[in-house]
Formats: C-alpha cells, sequence, structure tokens
C-alpha cells in the first residue's frame, strides 16, 4: 500500500502517477446498496462496476455483462458476465453476487435509500412495502455466468439504470466482507488502499480488473476539502489536478489567469427545499406553502450561483429524454405582481409582518449552499416578515437530521437523476419512496405514475408523466430553486474530461500527460 502526504505539490507521469481529486464531502458509505450521496457516488464508481458502462460521452457499453438480449415482451433480460470478470481478491464475479446485491437493497428491514431505482424490477414494489419476501425478486442466476431479470413492464432504458451503483454486485461471501480498506472486496478498476476520514481517500489500479489494460492511472487520491475556497487554494498551489467544486467568487481571476482549465456544462439536478408536510403549519396550509415559493425571486438565486444555473419553477429538469420541463403558472409574472401575490397567500394563510411564521432551515455546511439560505432567509423576511432559524450542519449529521422531521420545517436537499429519465426525478415523491423528505401523499399522483410505468408508448407515457409533476407542483410539497451546472477546474495534464448529463466523471476516464 503506498502513502502519499497531503501537502505534495508535484506529480509526476508513469507508473507512480497520482491523480489528485477534490471532494467536496466525507462520503456516507462505499456500500452500494447504502450509499446515497454524490461523494459516495463518486468513489463507488472507481470501486465497483455494474453490468454495463458508461462512456465518457454517456453511451451505454458492457461492462461485467459481455452481452445482453431482450425477450418480445421487453421485460425479460438475459446478462452473460464475461468469464474475466474478477472481485479485486481473485475470485470470479458470478451472476450470484449481482442477486445478493439487489435484495440487499430492496430488504425493507435495510431501508435503502436507493432501493427506488430497482423499482421496475418483477416485485420490487411489493417487496419494498413488505408484502412479497426478497426471494419472490424477479432476478435470478440459472449458473455462474447467466443472470436474468424479470421486469414488471418494459423498460427500454434499463441497461442506463445498470450503470447506477444502486445496481452493483456485492462479493456474496459474508466472510470476505468487510469495512477495512486491506480487506474491501470491490470489483472495478480501482481498490480501496486508506481512507482518513475528513483527510483523503487513496485508491489503487486494481490488478484483478478485466479491462486494467485500459485503466491509466495507477493511483488516484480523493482530497477531502468540502470548503470550496480551501479546494481552489489547494488546487491552485498545485495540490489538486481536478476540483468537483469552483466558487464563485474565482470567476474573475479563473477568466483572466486560466480560463481553458474552467469546465462548465449543464447535467441533470435540481437544487430545491423540502417543507415538513407533517408540521401542522404547513400540513393543511396550501397557501403558505405557495406564498414562500413566490417570495424566493430565483433570477436572483441562480445569478448568484455565477456559472449560468438556470432558475427551477419545476422540478424535472431540462434535457431530460423525452419530457417537456412542467412550470408553476405564475413563473412568467413579473417581479411586482408575484411579490404581490406572495403577500396576499401570505395573509390568506392567516400570517402577517406582524404575526409571522417562524421556520427552521436545515442545511448541510457548504459556503454556496449557506449564501443560498441567507439570500432566501431574507428575502422571506422583507417580502413577507418570515422568522428564519438557520440550521446548519456537517454533511454526515445532515444526512441523519432530515430523516428526522423533528428538527426542521424546511430542508435543503438536492436530486441527481440516476438514469435519465423523468420517473427517476418523480418516483422521489411517491407516498413509499424513501427519497420523500417532505412526506408528500397524493394518490392521484402516484396512479399516474403507475399509469406511466404500465405505458409502452412514449409519447403517451411523457405526456402522463408531465401530468403526474403539475399534480405535484400544484401541492407545493417542495420549493424548486435552480437546475445544476457541473463546474470543475482541471490541470491541463489531465485528460478525457467530458460533461456528460449525468455528471459522471470515473477515473478510469481520464489520463495524465507528463507536466
Amino acid at each position: 500500500m503506498g502513502l502519499w502526504s497531503c501537502s505534495e505539490s508535484t506529480n509526476t507521469a508513469g507508473s507512480a502517477e497520482v491523480l489528485r481529486r477534490g471532494l467536496a464531502g466525507e462520503p456516507s458509505s462505499l456500500d452500494p446498496s447504502e450509499a446515497a450521496d454524490n461523494f459516495s457516488f463518486q468513489l463507488i464508481q472507481d470501486l465497483y462496476e455494474g453490468l454495463t458502462i458508461e462512456s465518457p460521452s454517456g453511451q451505454i457499453l458492457p461492462g461485467v455483462a459481455s452481452s445482453w438480449a431482450v425477450d418480445p415482451t421487453g421485460t425479460q433480460y438475459t446478462f452473460h458476465l464475461r468469464n474475466s470478470a474478477r472481485w479485486s481478491n481473485g475470485k470470479p464475479v458470478r451472476a450470484r453476487d449481482f442477486v445478493f446485491a439487489w435484495r440487499r437493497v430492496l430488504d425493507p428491514a435495510r431501508g435503502s435509500l436507493v432501493s427506488d431505482d430497482l423499482r421496475l424490477i418483477a416485485g420490487a414494489p411489493e417487496i419494498m412495502a413488505g408484502r412479497l419476501p426478497l426471494s419472490e425478486l424477479g432476478v435470478h442466476a440459472p449458473s455462474d455466468d447467466v443472470l436474468v431479470v424479470k421486469l414488471g413492464r418494459p423498460a427500454p432504458y434499463l441497461p442506463q439504470i445498470l450503470t447506477h451503483s444502486a445496481t452493483f454486485p456485492v462479493f456474496s461471501e459474508p466472510s470476505a466482507r468487510s469495512h477495512s480498506p486491506e480487506s474491501w472486496v470491490s470489483n472495478g478498476p480501482y481498490t480501496l488502499t486508506r481512507w482518513l476520514p475528513g483527510t483523503s481517500i487513496e485508491l489503487g489500479k486494481n490488478p484483478n480488473y478485466w479491462d486494467r489494460e485500459n485503466v491509466r492511472i495507477a493511483k488516484v487520491r480523493y482530497e477531502i476539502a468540502s470548503d470550496q475556497n480551501s479546494q481552489l487554494a489547494r488546487y491552485r498551489a498545485g495540490q489538486i489536478d481536478i476540483t468537483d467544486v469552483v466558487p464563485a467568487n474565482a470567476l474573475p481571476w479563473i477568466n483572466s489567469e486560466h480560463p481553458k482549465e474552467l469546465v462548465v456544462a449543464p447535467f441533470l439536478a435540481t437544487a430545491y427545499f423540502g417543507i415538513n408536510l407533517s408540521t401542522p403549519i404547513f400540513a393543511s396550509n396550501l397557501q403558505l406553502r405557495k406564498a414562500l415559493a413566490m417570495a424566493i425571486d430565483r433570477k436572483r438565486i441562480a445569478a448568484a450561483q455565477g456559472f449560468g444555473q438556470p432558475p427551477a419553477y419545476g422540478f424535472v429538469p431540462p434535457g431530460t429524454w423525452n419530457y417537456s420541463p412542467q412550470n408553476w403558472q405564475w413563473a412568467d409574472l413579473s417581479d411586482a405582481n408575484r411579490v404581490a401575490e406572495a403577500r396576499r397567500l401570505y395573509s390568506e394563510a392567516g400570517y402577517s409582518p406582524a404575526k409571522p411564521i417562524s421556520i427552521r432551515l436545515l442545511f448541510n455546511a457548504n459556503i454556496a449552499i449557506k449564501q443560498t439560505a441567507v439570500l432566501i432567509a431574507a428575502m422571506w423576511k422583507e417580502t413577507l416578515g418570515v422568522e428564519t432559524e438557520l440550521s446548519e450542519e456537517e454533511y454526515r449529521v445532515f444526512l441523519q437530521s432530515r430523516r428526522d422531521k423533528s428538527k426542521w420545517e424546511v430542508a435543503r436537499l438536492g436530486w441527481t437523476a440516476d438514469f435519465n429519465d423523468a420517473s427517476n426525478f418523480l418516483d422521489t415523491f411517491r407516498e413509499n419512496s424513501p427519497n420523500n423528505d417532505s412526506g408528500y401523499t397524493n394518490h392521484t399522483f402516484d396512479a399516474l405514475l403507475d399509469e406511466a410505468a404500465r405505458t409502452p408508448d412514449p409519447e403517451t407515457r411523457r405526456l402522463i408523466l408531465e401530468a403526474a409533476e403539475r399534480v405535484m407542483l400544484n401541492d407545493y410539497p417542495i420549493l424548486p430553486l435552480y437546475f445544476f451546472v457541473s463546474k470543475r477546474l482541471v490541470k491541463p495534464y489531465v485528460q478525457g474530461v467530458r460533461p456528460n448529463p449525468l455528471d459522471r466523471l470515473t477515473s478510469k476516464m481520464l489520463s495524465m500527460s507528463a507536466h
């Protein structure tokens, strides 16, 4: 196992090269069945591999599966695993490893936050609801190198879903599973060699990976730096080769000194506030929820981000496959009319500047997120008289607190697409979704999603999904703020950074030249 200093300011090409990647938060888990945050996803994409993989441009390619076929009904897929697929301990990746992993994800006793990604497998919804045993899941391993997946409905985008970490295999021999880096078993391009919490996570090239000849960087070190300005400083000092965040206040320096090192591109993700619908003040007060939504100047919020993020008046982002973005009907109102209507609704809800509502706004520690929270709290105060208590927590603590409805009335949340389809966004608000932080319940909404899931015609399905989003938006369980763009600083000697709709950038895609 190699050890490297965090203060290292130079890098060399060749067998000893180290790619130093900035990471804006501590991963919550490196277990594919448990991880539900983007920081974990970045690491897991390097450590594991699913049945399919993505090219740098987002094209679906064979991964652990060398090939697959689908039956005429579009509901049964047969995957043939490549004989050369190996775990990092040298043992073969078997079809049963996928069966084991997917059952873990869907086990209601585990409460996995990524279980929605497997919802389309036959039996999965009933298993998630506790109405069927795990053994009834529509996935079987008739042999070590054949996996048969039965779907509850046709889903031609299944190969894309299988690139998400929720579908990755897990080594199914319990005695070999461990949380220590020395004995961590994975099947991807890299293996875990060292984890210093709050500091760095180090990976080494997996010598047993089937496609190891196309892994061009020997070692990767993720430098954990939740403070954007700190990550920028380390990049400027030559201690990080590629960042995963860029502070807006750095734009003048970047545009002046290193404009070619900035990579910005839209991707499928939405920043939003979730409203706690279990609290009496919000549970039956639609006027109040709508007033809070209309009091936010989204153009100002988006402009403050600094990188061209579009303001969001709906939840499903532009660019989503086979979908037309939906917006609140008042999205085009003038600022004066929007503010006037927000004040009218606030009064109708029973509040006023003399009798204001008090809100606890929960968010994770991050400079840009805090700035947005402060700005929106000021808008609510100025427009409506709302008193807002800001509650900032370290990321891992925040992940727990967002599940505890006693700690907040409003929480800053975000959703990044697991696969390019509107259902991936809208399914998060199903009544029984583990990602439904607001506690939203609308049986018409759920019924529309079910109808869309049963509809094979893409155009008809699109219209049903759009109708479902309008139902949800009109209930105001959330307050969309803006759509994301990816933004990175990349040293000139790092090649292979190509933005894609899901903002996935695995280390296997990258290479380094001498510098």
